[in-house]
């Protein structure tokens, strides 16, 4: 009969090495040793008892791939798989992009498990002090605070970095979750809907294809850039008031859209502006 063990894991000083070491059992009772690279023993026993923690919350293996990821290194990983077209618009990877530009800078020399919500709060407190920087021939000129609009685009580019970190077994959970955004943003993502007669005054003083635009875009509600903007002439069949859509952002777009007498009227206006283009709105 086997003895039972004492101790689920210890902590000892390794021969010719400085750091202290941990040594403890996974769950299928495997003998697990690693460094906890440092040399104080109150941090060292720390870690200890964060594995033996993860190993009963059966995440062990999901820390462990963690800390051996830079977050510099997840954070072009996630840009090249899943940010680029197709998967992402071209507009929103330049958001991305623009976003994990100062995300790098900040968490550069952080591994991706190390990261937590008072880290990524201070990250956001600093960038609202941060001003906009203008770079000219004659160097570069501060201008205003970032807004917090801006600011808070990063933490939605981060919270998605690391959403996907978690799907793929990388991170127990997302410290996003446990992080307050430093300022109030009441009404930022609040829809402001257009009355008709505020439309009237845009479109009396926009250029007739732009009022055109506006005209189907709010009676058709199609996507300016999917689907309104790459149309082509053959997609109307203004005989029975209806537009085929071949490419949406959703499968359900895929479909004849019906049209209004007001969005036929734009069409038919649209395609006297450009007689000689097989598009409805050529560059």
């Amino acid at each position: 009969m086997a003895r039972p063990r004492k101790h689920d894991g210890v902590i000892y000083r390794r021969d010719g090495s400085k750091l202290l070491w941990m040594c403890y059992l996974d769950r299928e009772g495997k003998r697990i040793r690693e460094s906890t690279l440092t040399q104080d023993w109150q941090e060292a026993n720390r870690k200890l008892r964060e594995r033996l923690q993860a190993r009963d919350d059966k995440v062990l293996e999901i820390v462990r791939r963690g800390e051996q990821l830079d977050f510099a290194e997840w954070a072009d990983f996630f840009l090249e798989s899943y940010s680029r077209p197709p998967i992402r618009a071209a507009k929103t990877h330049d958001a991305n992009m623009r976003a994990c530009k100062h995300l790098k800078a900040a968490f550069r020399s952080r591994k991706l498990a190390d990261l937590n919500a008072d880290e990524i709060e201070q990250y956001l407190r600093k960038r609202l002090r941060d001003r906009v920087r203008v770079y000219t021939n004659a160097g570069v000129i501060e201008r205003q605070e970032l807004k917090p609009a801006t600011v808070h685009q990063e933490l939605r580019v981060l919270r998605r970095m690391l959403n996907v970190a978690v799907r793929k077994k990388l991170l127990p959970s997302n410290p996003c979750a446990g992080v307050e955004f430093p300022v109030s943003l009441k009404g930022l993502f609040r829809p402001h809907y257009v009355s008709w007669s505020e439309q009237q005054k845009i479109e009396a003083h926009a250029p007739e294809y732009l009022r055109n635009i506006v005209r189907i875009i709010t009676e058709v509600g199609l996507r300016v850039y999917k689907e309104l903007m790459p149309m082509k002439k053959k997609q109307l069949d203004l005989e029975n008031e209806l537009v085929w859509i071949p490419d949406s952002k959703t499968p359900n777009g895929i479909a004849d859209v019906p049209l209004t007498p007001l969005a036929g009227e734009a069409f038919r206006n649209q395609l006297r502006l450009s007689p000689c283009s097989p598009y409805l709105f050529p560059e």
